[in-house]
């Protein structure tokens, strides 16, 4: 006998039952990593307080963001995915579930021992080929941000940077 497991509840059960861990199913494999430590959630943090919309830029996006929310992708696998700060331009709908919204940028705090999550094929590659313009990820120890846009190769930048992202949003890392 086999036991069908929904990975959207047990990512909810996780989650309700405030585990230390974070998790994430990518690609039909599921993921997991410790809840973040002082050092990436300050980090997420100054990230947040600087975001906003590019003065005078013709998308009109609002530039709203979540943080730690889980997002539901468009792939056969039916991944869903935690990204640090999802921004979105219109303001995202109130849910109890996992997002069927796809951000127009993210941005991943790297994580010490958690670098190929976020630096690996199913990070940054992952994420542009289902629909985000925009992803920004950065390490905060070496004080390195790439930065991944739809249809441009990687661009690697040392912080502190101020970057305008295709959506019409300025977000600097410090």
């Amino acid at each position: 006998m086999s036991t069908r497991i929904d990975i959207a509840a047990l990512i909810a059960q996780t989650d309700a039952a405030k585990a230390p861990v974070r998790l994430e199913y990518v690609r039909g494999r599921a993921k997991r990593e410790a809840s973040p430590a002082s050092r990436h959630q300050k980090a997420l943090q100054r990230i947040e307080r600087s975001l906003r919309p590019i003065p005078g830029h013709p998308g009109g996006c609002g530039c709203f963001a979540l943080a730690d929310t889980l997002i539901r992708f468009g792939d056969p696998d039916g991944s869903i995915k935690r990204p640090d700060l999802a921004i979105f331009c219109t303001e995202p709908p109130d849910s109890d579930a996992a997002l069927d919204l796809i951000p127009v940028a993210v941005i991943e705090v790297i994580s010490l021992g958690y670098e190929e999550k976020d630096l690996g094929a199913d990070g940054a590659p992952f994420s542009l080929a289902y629909g985000v313009q925009d992803v920004i990820i950065v390490d905060p120890r070496a004080a390195i941000v790439y930065d991944d846009t739809l249809g441009q190769a990687r661009q690697t930048l040392a912080a502190p940077v101020t970057i305008d992202l295709a959506s019409g949003c300025r977000v600097t890392i410090t």
